[in-house]
Parts: C-alpha cells; sequence; structure tokens
C-alpha cells in the first residue's frame, strides 16, 4: 500500500511537472558569476494573468491559495511569481488592475525606496500579449490592459539600463523581476539565486534576455511557484501574483 502511494503521488508530480513544461519553461541560468531562476511565457498563447484578493475580497497572500481559487475555476497553476510591492494590509503600493477592474491608481511621482526610483513601470497584460511600459509613457498611451500592475524600478527602458544603477555597487538583495519582448510574446520572468546588485540584474535582462523593458518587482519578499523545478518558496504573505494557469487534470 505505501508502494502504491509512492506511486500515485510520484505520477501526480510528473504529469503536475509534465503540465508546466508545456506551458512556461523554466530552467538555472548563470550569468557573470550570478546564479537565476529563469521562466519563459508566452503570453500569446499561455493564460497569464495577476491574482489579489480570494472571491470574499481578502488577500489570497500564497501560491497556495491561488491554487485553491483556481481550482474552483477548473484551473490549476503551474507558473507564479510575487508582482510587485504592497502595503502592511498587501494592498498594491501602486497602479492595480484585475480583469479590468482598478484596485489602485497609477503613481507617476518619485518618493522613498525603490518604488520610486524614476522610471518606474507597470507590467501591462492584454489579450495575447504582455508588455512593460515605463509609468509616463504608459499614461500617455492607454494601452487598455486587462490586468496591471506597477513597481520600480524599471531596470531596462526601451534597450538602455536605468541611470542610476551603478556598475559599483554594493547593495545585494534577492531579486525578482520581468521583462518583455517580441512585441509582448515573450515575457521573461527572473529571480536570483544569489543576492545580487541592481546592476547585475539589470544587465542579466539587457545582455543575456534581450528584454528591451524590463521592471524590479521585489527583493526580500521574492518567491517562485514552478513545479517543473520542483519549487515552491514559502515565507511572508504576499500581495499582488502573477501566474499561469491551464484546465485541471482531475
Amino acid at each position: 500500500m505505501v508502494a502504491l502511494r509512492s506511486f500515485l503521488a510520484g505520477l501526480a508530480l510528473a504529469l503536475t511537472s509534465a503540465t508546466s513544461a508545456a506551458a512556461v519553461e523554466c530552467e538555472r541560468m548563470e550569468h557573470q558569476g550570478n546564479r537565476y531562476t529563469v521562466c519563459t511565457v508566452s503570453p500569446d498563447t499561455e493564460s497569464l494573468r495577476l491574482f489579489l484578493n480570494d472571491n470574499d475580497g481578502n488577500p489570497l497572500g500564497s501560491f497556495e491559495n491561488v491554487q485553491l481559487k483556481l481550482r474552483g475555476l477548473g484551473r490549476q497553476l503551474v507558473f507564479a511569481m510575487n508582482a510587485g510591492m504592497y502595503h502592511e494590509d498587501r494592498s498594491p503600493v501602486g497602479h492595480y488592475l484585475e480583469n479590468g477592474d482598478q484596485e489602485m491608481r497609477v503613481l507617476s511621482g518619485a518618493s522613498p525606496g525603490n518604488f520610486g526610483l524614476l522610471p518606474n513601470g507597470i507590467l501591462c497584460l492584454r489579450s495575447g500579449r504582455a508588455d512593460v511600459i515605463e509609468t509616463r509613457a504608459y499614461l500617455a498611451r492607454k494601452p487598455g490592459c486587462q490586468h496591471a500592475t506597477q513597481s520600480g524600478p524599471m531596470l531596462v527602458i526601451d534597450g538602455d539600463m536605468h541611470p542610476r544603477f551603478l556598475k559599483t555597487s554594493t547593495s545585494r538583495y534577492i531579486r525578482n523581476g520581468v521583462g518583455t519582448a517580441d512585441k509582448g510574446t515573450r515575457a521573461v520572468f527572473v529571480i536570483s539565486d544569489n543576492a545580487v546588485t541592481f546592476y547585475e540584474f539589470a544587465e542579466l535582462f539587457r545582455d543575456k534576455l534581450k528584454t528591451p523593458n524590463a521592471l524590479f518587482l521585489d527583493g526580500n519578499v521574492s518567491r517562485l511557484y514552478a513545479p517543473q523545478l520542483g519549487r515552491s518558496d514559502t515565507g511572508r504573505r504576499m500581495g499582488p501574483i502573477v501566474g499561469v494557469s491551464v484546465p485541471a487534470t482531475n
């Protein structure tokens, strides 16, 4: 009986991993002596969206709760990452849209901390595409996002690194972010596996991943759900979460 249970558990994990691999490609990568986990999503073929609250309006806060919400919709989570800065009550610091409903307006001015280190930006999810857009460009374009989350600073802006980043910086943290390319059909989500500077992190997106626009999502609270790599990070409760789901297999 124990052997049968082990076999079934292994089979379930294998099926989940196979489904994940079909939807999202995750890999471990090194660049300039630093280690990263990189997950590439094709927004034109996959269901990429944001999550904040449950059906009662309470913050989801964890990948497990996102999975439970999706289960009620007949879907399962195959990739997820924290997706922007938030307050103690887990409400978004900056602009947040989910299914076209605005939770928080756009903040365009400078402010203390990483969020207000201008230029900052917005991850905009529309039908068939995902784009990282600098905040003031977003306000000018009014792109009509279905989902959107604001964070900062921008890492790469139209192919150029954020002007405030210093190669000599010694400020190192675990960091996560997202870059977009190929007219919105490639979204690359990255979490560092060792502490890195902003300069090193931005350099990865610009030089290795070739994403002309990239956005920092957060630092110490960085979390990743990537079942194909056997990874489901736990820790402090999260605010906005970005994820990919597929139809449930059972």
